[in-house]
């Protein structure tokens, strides 16, 4: 093949087999291409093809009018017609048809039919009714037997195809003239029949022929069909014993298995139970029905003629394979022996002889044993089980085998036809990863196919070559290579070669079936001859058999003339339009379509019309296109011209060798090249020449345009420059104007400001004048007053020494005079003025206890009241109730004594069962009476719980009023304190001054001196202390921050930051100030971190270390201490020196931490900081509650939704087998609950706060099921129940697992939902009564709550009633009496309190020792932290 740059080619390729492309580079020996697709390639030019780039993108119908006839030209040209639906393409007389797997029913109705009729072959579109035509023309023109050969792998449309040629034979042929059975109606019914019984799914078909069919369809004289015959090729004998999955056994298998009155009265199952079926799992194919396609066997062997008895006998024939494929054997007694296995193989085989209708011992003989006939006589050999196994399987296979034999000969024969119409529906060529016996035999027969074919195909060829008058010289056409490639690629399993070949016939199988009481059965085996029937097998050869039907098929092929269909399968997968070309290249070689192209080619492949070649070539040699109007004349000339020699001229086309037209093309394509570049040369120029004219005329206009555009132009400039002027003049004025105006403002403004400027300069100048006269007036009078005071200071203390002297002498005068009364009088009225004052204070402190006491003591009255009446209802129902017990014992006495008195039996029944009445009456009443005073102990429990917890209010009460009168003690002590004659100095140094620093400054007169001397260092030194105090306190508030701030962790389970905190305010002495702010400062710290950090996080931290600190003040302090307070601050004798006074505070002030054991007198801030620490326990307890309630919610809603989604996906399983396994819900909140405990105990959170908030977290599950339960009636049903009884398995499992330490009675807060569940999950809720339901099942419910359940349950599963009509009624009358009922509402309520106190909290939580603790490095870093440093030294 000449090639050149440009040209168009195929390409080979792994994947599409070959690819279109375009030769862009040439080399010696190598060319470069470009693909379709973008990809270079490298190829030599060898394995490259041409390729037409003007082919129609629609195909042609017959290969043979391909430019080039190669394998690229034929798969691309099927592809194409393929996309279009247009399955059907010639090659030649050959019809190649592609399965669409869908639906085509447009191409196949009558209509079509009677378009093809009488239609020569190629006028219309190719078909397969065209074929049949053609072949049904020929056979009535010529006399003589035709046969359409229809071939293809499976699943390429084979059985289809066949029908469809049928379909239309009986179209053409109609009814004989005469007859009374409708033979086309046999002919067409003949298919389903024979597909039952010889087509089975396999790998690649769900309706795979397991053996090769011919059909002759007979006619008559006139063309009328007269008759069928059926003959079979190698029926596939081993399926009906043994089949791989997903394959399956022949279909009539199923269909009878499908069958309901048959498969009873057969005693078949499902196809599971049998060893023959069940082998594969596949028993069902999709969108057919077995039950459906056994009624259409049924009515195709009706319809061909086979009678209603041979069809039971059929049928039970079949039935009987499947119970004898089920016997199964074991050793027996004897060596190498075999019997019976069990009681099921018993049954088996004795259906089986019922079926076959012969007797049972003489069955299972024939499968254990075998008879040898010898000189001496017979003798009975017995077999194993393996060969029991065998010779059952033998059976089975024999049986099936004539079964279908017999069903082939059903169908009507005519046997004076002397014409008739061959299908041969065959297998193609199969290459499995295992090839055995019978892909050997399918290969060799297709081989002889093909060999047939190829000598078809080269004798059309010579038949072409003749009709066309050419010269030819006859060669033989022999090709091996077809043999040579089965036998180099192809590999066969021969390990059952041999077993599959050997087909012989067991004697005892063949004298019982011939016993059969069947006629049917018995005809399937004719008696032998007398010496055959000496030996127990008659040996021949499947494969010898095959080789002589073979033969018998071939001459009767070569005896007619031939039709071929290829049935090309265009992908694996069974779906439309997808085209495998790898795989239909396979197909066309082995189906001999490219072999066709291959004998075409090695003659004149390229073949033309003389019309076509003049009208593609004639530009080639134009003058002699001119010079004549003969075309084979032209023709001719143009060859010649061309110097081309491999051609002939036939009758009406020229034939040329193969590469003869790619020369012509080339030759056509530069050719019109040149024609091109002319065309595209005189193209440019007139172009050229336009655009020149175009472009002229354009300069002309445009000019005109530019010009008048000037003008235009200058005509605006000249117009804008008179505006200009105009808007210019007055713009200057508006300008001028606004500068003024400007400018005038601009001067009264800065008047205006320098005015007022300077009239506030001598205001101020004023104002500084007065200011500096009042300062120098105050300064003035301050130096006086200081000269006057510093005098009268002086004045003082001359006359304090004066005084001094004076009562020296005094003195001595009033030792003598010591029993004057004067001085003890002056002493006793002081005393007793205080004491008066003191009484004062106490009878007011008095009334104010006394207030608080009474309304207490009112309180607690109230609350005994209701005790004691409670108490009195509760002792008025035990004396009721033993009334009524008295009066039952009386009324049984009665009932004796009456009975010894009166004789008659009536009068004593009648007042007895008077008496049992009143009995019931009264046992009811005492139930009632017992069950009331039972709520009356609970409801006196309860009360005196409320009376323990007023009593600990009223604790709290009276600490915070002592803390109260403490303050008020302390106020009204500093406000009557003794005044000196200075009231304005000592009010002064009082209110700078508190505590000993006071007592300096009471006793003026004694030590006038030493006060001054005080006063003066105090006010020295007032600003510094008080500054340095604000620093310390500065100091220690950024230290709690940072221990607040930081999580410090625990060390050994103690929490850090509380033992802390706790030494701190220890060390600082907080506990014992008046005044603090620290402890509110901790306080809004703690706040100000749960607000600004993660509160799940947070929250049980804090919650351990605010406990932890609340537990050491309440054992560190006293609860009463603060009462001594008064003690502190009474009034010092009057001789303390203010050095004592001092001596005490400095001891004051430097108490460390040298009692830390003993307790601690706390002041109010102490004790308010103490209860705003229960405070914060309460609400971070409360906060963890109720955030965990808010995660909980959902996912219980989830637990009952998920149910609910899922209830229509349960079993309704009458035997209880399926159980509901929790679901995700269920596993999530199980992971939330250990994910809660394994939070809380790595806070090390106190196992008294997990208890408690395990319970009410176990509370709020039990009352949002429950809840949920009473208020949606499809959660109340029995698979709800299940489902609910699961979950709350996995929740006492968790309980269990948490251990009583932390989830304490968890359990116990589920009864409600317990109890509920129970009773939907119970069976016969029927046959329980009110009491038990009340007592045993649900005691925790009311009836208002169980009448709820028992209305709203549904049984989604077994379908039962929920409780009797009269259980019903009993809790309906309860209800409406509704004496006996607590609350009218059945759903519970939620519990928000606090289920603890402080005193719980400091006995359950174990004691802290914060003294052992190891203090963070980073904390000992600050300043406030040194006392912590040294005390861990």
């Amino acid at each position: 093949m000449s090639l050149r740059k440009g040209a168009n080619v195929w390409a080979e390729d792994k994947d599409l087999a070959w690819v279109p492309a375009e030769v862009t580079d040439l080399g010696n020996d190598r060319v470069q291409v470009v693909t379709s697709s973008g990809k270079k390639i490298i190829a030599s030019p060898k394995k490259l093809l041409p390729r037409d780039p003007d082919a129609d993108h629609g195909g042609v119908d017959d290969m043979t009018k391909l430019t080039y006839l190669n394998e690229p030209g034929v798969l691309y040209n099927l592809e194409r017609r393929y996309t279009l639906d247009n399955i059907y393409t010639y090659t030649g007389s050959i019809l190649i048809a592609v399965n669409p797997f869908k639906k085509l029913p447009h191409i196949y109705n009558a209509y079509m039919m009677d378009q093809y009729k009488g239609v020569p072959l190629g006028e219309l579109s190719p078909h397969v009714f065209a074929v049949a035509d053609a072949s049904y023309r020929a056979m009535i023109s010529d006399q003589r037997s035709q046969s359409i050969l229809v071939s293809g792998e499976s699943g390429a449309g084979k059985t289809e195809t066949t029908k469809l040629i049928m379909q239309y034979l009986t179209y053409v042929g109609g009814r004989a003239a005469g007859d009374d059975r409708t033979v086309e109606q046999q002919v067409l019914e003949s298919n389903p029949l024979l597909e039952a019984f010889g087509n089975a799914r396999t790998v690649r078909n769900d309706n795979s022929s397991r053996f090769g069919k011919f059909a002759e369809i007979q006619f008559d004289k006139n063309g009328r069909i007269s008759g069928a015959a059926i003959r079979t090729y190698l029926l596939e004998r081993s399926r009906v014993v043994q089949i791989t999955d997903p394959e399956r056994n022949y279909h009539c298998f199923y269909q009878l298995c499908a069958s309901r009155e048959d498969a009873e009265k057969y005693k078949l199952g499902h196809p599971r139970e049998f060893h023959y079926l069940n082998q594969s799992k596949i028993y069902e194919l999709e969108g057919v029905s077995n039950a459906d396609e056994y009624v259409r066997t049924r009515r195709a062997m009706s319809i061909v003629g086979i009678t209603q008895d041979e069809q039971d006998a059929i049928f039970r024939t079949l039935a009987a394979i499947l119970h004898l494929g089920n016997v199964e054997f074991s050793p027996g007694k004897e060596h190498d022996s075999s019997t019976i296995t069990d009681q099921k193989s018993r049954f088996h085989i004795g259906m089986a002889a019922d079926l076959f209708m012969c007797d049972v011992g003489f069955l299972l003989s024939s499968l254990c044993k075998r008879s040898i006939q010898t000189r001496e006589g017979v003798i009975i050999k017995a077999l194993d089980c393996n060969a029991a196994i065998a010779s059952r399987d033998t059976l089975a296979k024999t049986i099936y085998a004539r079964l279908v034999e017999k069903i082939n000969y059903s169908v009507g024969q005519d046997p004076h036809s002397q014409v008739q119409i061959g299908l041969l529906d065959i297998y193609g060529f199969e290459c499995f990863k295992l090839n055995s016996f019978e892909q050997f035999c399918i290969n060799f027969a297709n081989e002889k196919l093909q060999q047939h074919f190829n000598e078809h195909v080269f004798k059309m060829e010579q038949e072409e070559y003749q009709r066309e008058a050419i010269n030819w010289s006859y060669i033989e056409f022999i090709d091996n290579q077809d043999v040579l490639d089965l036998i180099e690629k192809v590999t066969y399993q021969t390990d059952t070669f041999l077993d599959k070949n050997r087909d012989y016939i067991v004697m005892e199988h063949c004298n019982l079936m011939s016993s059969s009481k069947c006629s049917f059965i018995a005809g399937l085996f004719p008696s032998m001859p007398e010496e055959s029937s000496r030996s127990s097998y008659k040996f021949s050869s499947v494969a010898a058999r095959f080789k002589q039907q073979l033969q018998a098929l071939m001459e009767t092929l070569n005896s007619t003339e031939p039709h071929y269909v290829r049935c090309v399968k265009p992908n694996s997968l069974n779906r439309p339009q997808i085209f495998e070309n790898q795989s239909i290249l396979h197909q066309l070689r082995c189906g001999g379509v490219l072999e066709a192209v291959r004998i075409s080619l090695a003659g004149y492949p390229t073949r033309r019309t003389y019309a076509e070649f003049v009208d593609r070539f004639g530009l080639l040699a134009p003058d002699i296109v001119n010079t004549s109007y003969d075309e084979k004349i032209v023709t001719e000339k143009i060859l010649r011209k061309l110097k081309l020699e491999n051609f002939q001229l036939g009758k009406t086309k020229v034939f040329l060798r193969a590469g003869q037209i790619g020369v012509l093309d080339s030759q056509r394509a530069e050719v019109l090249d040149t024609s091109a570049k002319r065309v595209q040369n005189r193209l440019r120029t007139y172009i050229a020449h336009r655009d020149f004219l175009l472009t002229r005329a354009a300069a002309s206009s445009l000019q005109a345009y530019c010009r008048g555009c000037l003008a235009r132009k200058i005509y605006l400039a000249k117009r804008e420059a008179a505006a200009a002027s105009l808007i210019q003049k007055h713009v200057r004025r508006w300008l001028s104007r606004s500068a003024y105006l400007q400018l005038c403002t601009a001067a009264v403004f800065i008047q205006a400001s320098i005015r007022g400027f300077l009239t506030r300069g001598r205001f101020l100048l004023g104002k500084e004048h007065r200011a500096a006269t009042r300062i120098q007036a105050q300064w003035r009078m301050h130096k006086l007053q200081s000269a006057f005071r510093q005098d009268q200071m002086s004045i003082i203390a001359i006359q304090s020494i004066w005084r001094r002297k004076v009562a020296k002498r005094e003195l001595q005068r009033l030792k003598k005079e010591a029993n004057e009364a004067g001085a003890l009088r002056t002493a006793k009225s002081k005393l007793e003025k205080q004491l008066e004052d003191l009484k004062v204070r106490l009878q007011l402190e008095k009334r104010l206890r006394i207030s608080n006491e009474e309304a207490k003591l009112e309180e607690v009255a109230k609350l005994r009241s209701i005790v004691g009446a409670l108490t009195v209802e509760l002792d008025a129902a035990k004396s009721q109730t033993a009334h009524e017990c008295n009066k039952n014992a009386m009324l049984q006495s009665q009932l004796e004594s009456s009975m010894k008195e009166k004789g008659s039996l009536d009068d004593l029944e009648k007042k007895n069962a008077s008496l049992q009445a009143v009995i019931d009456k009264t046992q009811k009443e005492s139930d009632y009476l017992i069950k009331q005073l039972n709520d009356f102990e609970s409801k006196y429990e309860q009360l005196q719980k409320s009376l323990k917890s007023l009593e600990e209010k009223k604790s709290n009460l009276e600490d915070e009023n002592l803390v109260l009168r403490q303050k008020a003690f302390s106020m009204s002590t500093k406000i009557t304190s003794p005044k000196s004659n200075r009231p304005g100095s000592v009010r002064q140094i009082s209110n700078n001054y508190s505590g000993a620093d006071v007592l300096s400054f009471i006793e003026p007169r004694e030590t006038p001196i030493s006060m001054r001397h005080t006063a003066q260092s105090q006010a020295l030194s007032e600003s510094r202390l008080s500054k340095l105090t604000t620093e310390r306190h500065q100091e220690n508030s950024e230290f709690l921050s940072r221990c607040i701030k930081e999580n410090l962790g625990f060390q050994d389970g103690k929490p850090l930051a509380a033992c802390i905190i706790y030494k701190c305010l220890l060390h600082w002495r907080a506990f014992e100030s008046e005044r603090t702010a620290i402890f509110d400062h901790i306080i809004e710290e703690i706040n100000g971190v749960l607000k600004v950090g993660d509160e799940k996080e947070l929250l049980p931290y804090w919650l351990t270390n605010v406990s932890a600190l609340l537990c050491l003040l309440q054992r560190n302090l006293r609860s009463n201490g603060f009462i001594n307070s008064a003690s502190n601050r009474l009034t010092f004798s009057n001789g303390l020196s203010g050095r004592g006074s001092q001596v005490l505070k400095t001891t004051r002030l430097n108490a460390g931490l040298e009692d830390i054991t003993s307790l601690i007198e706390p002041r109010y801030p102490a004790i308010l900081f103490k209860q705003q620490l229960t405070t914060c326990v309460e609400k971070f307890f409360g906060h963890i509650r109720d955030n965990l309630k808010k995660e909980l919610a959902p996912l219980l809603g989830s637990c009952i939704q998920g149910k609910i989604s899922r209830g229509a996906k349960s079993s309704r399983s009458p035997n209880g087998g399926t159980q509901h396994v929790p679901s995700n819900q269920w596993d999530s909140m199980i992971k939330f609950l250990d994910s809660l405990m394994k939070q809380l105990r790595g806070n090390h959170v106190p196992s008294f706060f997990i208890r408690k908030l395990i319970i009410q977290v176990f509370s709020f599950i039990n009352i949002s099921l429950f809840n949920s339960l009473l208020l949606r009636r499809e959660c109340c049903n029995f698979s709800n129940g299940e489902y609910m009884k699961s979950g709350l398995v996995d929740l006492e499992k968790w309980i269990v697992n948490a251990t009583e330490e932390y989830a304490g009675t968890a359990w116990h807060e589920l009864n409600y939902i317990r109890q509920a569940v129970g009773f939907l999950v119970i069976h016969q809720k029927r046959k329980k009564t009110l009491e038990e339901i009340m007592q045993d099942l649900c005691p925790a419910l009311t009836v208002r709550q169980i009448y709820r359940i028992s209305t709203m349950y549904w049984d989604d599963k077994y379908g039962t009633q929920s409780v009797s009509n009269e259980v019903v009624a009993q809790m309906r009358e309860m209800l409406n009496d509704g004496q006996n009922l607590t609350s009218n509402s059945f759903l519970l309520d939620d519990d928000l309190s606090i289920p603890f106190s402080t005193e719980d909290i400091s006995k359950a939580i174990p004691v802290i020792d914060p003294m052992d603790i190891e203090i963070p490095a980073f904390l000992l870093e600050h300043p406030a932290a040194e006392f912590l440093g040294r005390h861990a030294k």
